[in-house]
């Protein structure tokens, strides 16, 4: 383009700009005190960024590009959340021995290191490597772009302009010395730190303890991984209904709502607590990008939400993102592997960790061509390190530092083919799946992400006798390390090698409905399944869980129905239904009320009657409501029950592939495992002072401010879409605080005008700081089942009554 050509569109992006301006300073009397002396305050031409907040403290950060909308979204985040911020920082930086200790816990968020020492082991070795100083130098689109760049460099400095201007008020960390300012390679190492954190990231431990054969061990080949209980325990580590995030999501086409537009409902699982929280804000360049929605802590990009245009959300992946390789060691150097009869030595990487009141710490990590040598994955899978054997990691989001380009593409998009090519472009979603609805009516579900290149071919060809267990149980693949022509290979559409292209990834356009809950793509609309997608992406024509199969019920029957709107969206989140209570319930209560006497054994031997149980079972509205009795009883009984019951003593009617959605079905009333479970579950509520029919509410709950929320939902066995999970403390009253669950909530359909129709909810709410208005605001809301109206256009913007206005600054 030449230089006239490109002048047009600055011109009006400037004009633009300065209409926005305009339109923000006109309710500049309603800015803070501090917002006037920022204003008086030299810029020495650093950045700056307009921010209007609404209700709930909702930030809509006006810029004029990418380095100062970066700058106005570091700014605002760290207001509300400085702390959490800054300790995910220490931890991305290897510092967290150093500060805490290095035994004390790590709060997960970034890595599932079981104690600080390993997490800083990893961490450190990331940074002294340069690995994320790598990939940002690698040229787009392997790399990240322009724009991202400098949205990271700008949210480095409204994060550092914060802090250098404000003081700190939470507890957590006020005062605190670890509180320090960052540079865009730490925003890009955080980054980082989340693309792996469903494959390096969840093998922490194992790098760190990963060291050569010594003495005896040395002599011979060490002990054998048990192929078959190496099948379950991978089946086990890959399992999303076990990992503290989730989701559900769901996209309805135009020919099934009220008005021919889309409509979207996205409800993501995630932690309540710590770095992976989500935190709401609208960021505006006029006639460059318009979006709002929900971004990951430290992250600058909005990564699930909605423009004028489209509406998505992610739900996490049944990929497999990783796999291992097998290596033939050297019989001379338990550290050198053959590859083709070629030794070829491992890479040491020394690292030494800073610890709190004691000496440095020293470890060695070693390093092959596959990726690091790992000593398992996770207590189940142990993967020993022998003379002969070792097995290294490959991870390919190890080399993927796009997610935030691809988040930033889908913002900019205008329909669901406009998403599926800022997917096919970025190719960065590490481990989940996208659903998305536009407002001509069209839907999406694609599992884009980054995955390994394992074929079942491949695996075929390729697989140890480890690999042949746990390939077909999980995805999992064990490749010969030794031999070259099991390489991983790349697709042509790929923008990275050993990974697959984006033509392979399983994609459902245009049905009725697009639905998932973290199970695979197979029946993403049930009367549409989606096939022919290699193992490695998720299983076909297994038993679905409770929670997806409770959500194709609800989803296909409101598209059957018609029809549809917003307020139907708002509806499903918090109808709270239980299927696992509309599967068991009527049943358990007859097997109840057969019981001889009313009683039954508990666990111990001892009888106990239940008698009082069978009466509130059969009376239960098979909901998770905060005022539902019987709900609570049913969840202990059911979690006891499935727990101590394998699922073919459960049912009478076994899964088929050709029901899935309504199979396996029909309590077996006579299961031994019944009269156990109801024994100890009035047995446990009795202790803990706890009639059986206690409403719900009663017993879970958060406090805030000294104030007891009930919360709805209900966790992931029976199966609730309002997903929450929360560890049963029966001395503090039974469930007394959330750990995850739904989180950033939003209901999104369209009226043919350019302000889409959107509801939203963080439940936790925008600020970890106790002494925040914004601690706990929307988490009442959420105990009341109601919804933040969101303000998405200007006029709705600066009528919000409860408009501040400020301009933060950088200062130089």
């Amino acid at each position: 383009m030449d230089g006239h050509g490109r002048t047009r569109p600055l011109l009006r992006r400037a004009a633009l700009i300065g209409a926005a301006l305009l339109a923000a300073t006109a309710a500049a009397p309603q800015a803070s005190a501090a917002t006037a002396a920022a204003d008086r305050g030299p810029s020495g031409g650093g950045l700056s960024a307009v921010i209007r907040y609404t209700e709930n403290g909702i930030p809509h950060i006006l810029a004029q590009d990418y380095a100062h909308l970066g700058f106005g979204t570091g700014w605002a985040q760290a207001a509300d959340q400085a702390c959490v911020l800054a300790d995910g920082f220490v931890t991305v930086a290897g510092e967290r021995s150093r500060w805490f200790g290095p035994d004390a816990a790590t709060d997960g968020s970034l890595s599932s290191a079981s104690k600080n020492l390993t997490s800083d082991l990893y961490f450190k070795g990331v940074r002294e490597a340069g690995t994320v100083e790598k990939l940002l130098a690698a040229p787009a689109p392997a790399g990240p772009t322009r724009d991202l760049k400098e949205l990271m460099r700008g949210w480095a400095a409204g994060y550092n302009a914060w802090l250098a201007q404000n003081k700190i008020t939470d507890p957590a960390c006020k005062g605190a010395a670890w509180v320090r300012p960052v540079t865009a390679v730490d925003v890009a190492a955080r980054a980082f730190a989340v693309s792996v954190i469903g494959g390096q990231g969840r093998a922490v431990d194992d790098i760190a303890a990963a060291q050569p054969p010594g003495g005896a061990a040395a002599l011979g080949a060490g002990p054998a991984t048990d192929p078959a209980a190496a099948s379950e325990a991978a089946r086990a580590f890959f399992d999303t209904g076990r990992y503290d995030m989730g989701s559900n999501a769901v996209a309805f086409a135009g020919s099934t709502t009220a008005n021919g537009h889309g409509l979207l409902l996205g409800n993501p699982h995630y932690p309540w607590q710590g770095g992976r929280r989500f935190w709401q804000s609208q960021q505006t360049i006029p006639g460059e990008l318009n979006v709002s929605g929900g971004s990951l802590l430290g992250t600058p990009v909005v990564n699930i939400g909605f423009n004028e245009k489209i509406a998505w959300s992610h739900t996490v992946a049944t990929g497999t993102p990783v796999n291992l390789h097998q290596l033939t060691l050297d019989p001379a150097d338990p550290t050198a592997y053959l590859v083709d009869g070629t030794p070829e030595k491992m890479t040491r990487r020394q690292v030494t960790v800073p610890v709190a009141g004691g000496a440095p710490v020293s470890r060695t990590q070693w390093w092959t061509r596959y990726g690091p040598v790992v000593t398992g994955l996770g207590p189940g899978l142990p993967l020993p390190w022998t003379a002969g054997t070792a097995y290294a990691l490959n991870d390919p989001n190890a080399a993927n530092l796009r997610g935030s380009d691809t988040a930033l593409a889908i913002g900019r998009a205008r329909s669901v083919a406009g998403i599926q090519d800022a997917l096919k472009r970025t190719q960065g979603l590490p481990w989940v799946n996208t659903i998305a609805a536009d407002s001509a009516g069209g839907t999406l579900f694609t599992q884009s992400q980054v995955l390994p290149r394992i074929t079942d071919e491949l695996a075929a060809r390729c697989s140890t006798p480890l690999g042949r267990a746990t390939y077909p149980a999980s995805g999992l693949a064990v490749l010969d390390g030794a031999r070259g022509d099991c390489a991983l290979g790349s697709d042509p559409d790929a923008v990275q090698q050993g990974v697959f292209g984006p033509g392979k990834a399983p994609t459902l356009r245009d049905a009725p409905y697009a639905e998932n809950s973290n199970d695979s793509a197979w029946l993403a609309n049930a009367e549409t399944p989606v096939t022919g997608y290699e193992r490695i992406w998720g299983s076909l024509a297994t038993p679905r869980s409770l929670r997806t199969r409770g959500a194709v019920e609800d989803v296909s029957a409101m598209a059957a129905k018609g029809g549809l709107t917003v307020a139907d969206l708002q509806k499903q989140q918090f109808a709270n239904r239980v299927p696992a209570g509309d599967l068991a319930a009527a049943d358990a209560a007859k097997a109840c009320a057969a019981l001889p006497g009313g009683a039954a054994n508990a666990s111990d031997g001892r009888p106990v009657d239940v008698s009082a149980a069978c009466a509130v079972l059969a009376g239960w509205d098979r909901t998770a409501d905060t005022g539902s009795r019987g709900a609570l009883l049913f969840d202990r009984f059911w979690r006891k029950l499935t727990a101590s019951t394998p699922a073919k003593d459960l049912w009478l009617v076994p899964f088929s592939a050709a029901d899935p959605v309504h199979t396996p079905r029909t309590l077996n009333q006579a299961a031994p495992g019944i009269g156990r479970a109801l024994a100890d579950t009035v047995a446990e509520l009795a202790a803990a002072g706890i009639a059986p029919d206690a409403p719900l509410g009663e017993h879970q709950f958060v406090v805030r401010g000294g104030q007891k929320l009930p919360v709805p939902g209900g966790t992931e066995a029976l199966g609730v879409w309002n997903k929450i999970e929360a560890p049963w403390n029966a001395a503090a009253g039974g469930y007394p605080e959330v750990v995850h669950g739904s989180s950033h909530i939003q209901a999104v359909g369209w009226d043919g005008t350019r302000c889409p129709v959107a509801r939203t909810l963080l439940t936790y709410g925008q600020s970890s700081n106790p002494n925040s208005p914004h601690y706990a605001d929307q988490t009442r809301l959420f105990s009341q089942e109601r919804w933040v109206t969101s303000r998405f256009c200007e006029r709705d913007i600066l009528t919000s009554p409860q408009l501040k206005v400020i301009r933060p600054r950088e200062r130089r």
